[in-house]
């Protein structure tokens, strides 16, 4: 359920918006391996979840191009 949620809410927004989610999910996705690799880490699942996220807004992002190349 969160995750059709989710892509509902990514498919909503601009490209600008994908784009700046996708920064903000990429330096999320840095400081978790930092984490990880210091031994700090609490939440292990995030790294899948926040890679899985990278996944859907590029796919997102590239639907929106090709589409818009149609057009």
């Amino acid at each position: 359920m969160k995750t059709k949620q989710r892509l509902s809410d990514l498919g909503a927004m601009s490209t600008d918006q994908l784009q700046d989610e996708l920064l903000k999910l990429k330096k999320e996705q840095f400081n978790l391996r930092f984490q990880r690799a210091t031994g700090q880490l609490e939440n292990t699942a995030r790294v899948r979840e926040v890679r899985r996220d990278i996944a859907r807004i590029q796919t997102i992002r590239t639907r929106k191009a090709t589409e818009a190349a149609k057009a």
